[in-house]
């Protein structure tokens, strides 16, 4: 995803990035614009942040609709089980959802992420698939692949351990820093959102997907 709460096995370690006492304000952006007005691009900037946050409820919210349907689980405290038939991908104006749902589910659901999101569940801005994860782990990978070829001897033997230990340690840390950068920087809580219409059209790269078109209020 752009894109799609953290996987549950990641819940003790996420704890070290726990930044809790940062709680999101309904009047946080709007008082950010005002501010900072001068700012090309700036509302854009904080509306995809926004309208990031809900399409990853969003996707979480259809998956848990689908594993209930299923009889896997029927309350709404369960969510982490991702379904993977479901991604999405953000632009300012709205995001695009991919895979097959009935558009009364999507419509509701889209609706209820909004509504969860700005009551308090916060965790559903977060989501394991998203494209921050992957930029994240690249990152890491190549931050600390270079750390070990300065750091050890340039035996062949010792940068063939050097690599395995950098990428076998990106590929832990990952999951972690890349939800910490979700929550706290790619995402924000969508109190400025309204949601305007959900249509079924292509996107750019000519796949067909639904299309929830989001409008900014203060």
């Amino acid at each position: 995803m752009n894109t799609s709460t953290v996987p549950k096995g990641s819940e003790l370690s996420f704890d070290f990035f726990n930044l809790d006492f940062i709680s999101p304000s309904p009047k946080q952006d709007t008082d950010l614009l005002d501010r900072l007005s001068f700012i090309s691009g700036l509302k854009e900037i904080l509306m995809l942040r926004q309208v990031h946050a809900l399409e990853h409820a969003t996707v979480w919210i259809l998956s848990e609709s689908n594993d209930s349907a299923a009889g896997k689980f029927g309350s709404n405290n369960n969510v982490g089980i991702d379904n993977q038939l479901y991604s999405g991908l953000s632009t300012e104006e709205g995001f695009y959802l991919y895979g097959e749902v009935n558009i009364s589910d999507l419509r509701r659901s889209v609706n209820l992420a909004l509504q969860r999101l700005t009551n308090g569940e916060w965790n559903l801005a977060v989501h394991p698939r998203c494209g921050t994860n992957a930029s994240v782990a690249m990152l890491l990978t190549a931050g600390l692949a270079m750390g070990m070829h300065l750091l050890l001897p340039r035996g062949p033997i010792e940068q063939l351990i050097g690599l395995s230990l950098a990428t076998t340690t990106a590929t832990e840390l990952a999951p972690d820093v890349g939800a910490f950068f979700q929550r706290y920087i790619t995402t924000a809580i969508p109190f400025n959102l309204r949601i305007e219409n959900i249509t079924y059209k292509y996107d750019a790269m000519g796949r067909k997907a639904y299309f929830i078109k989001v409008k900014w209020q203060d």
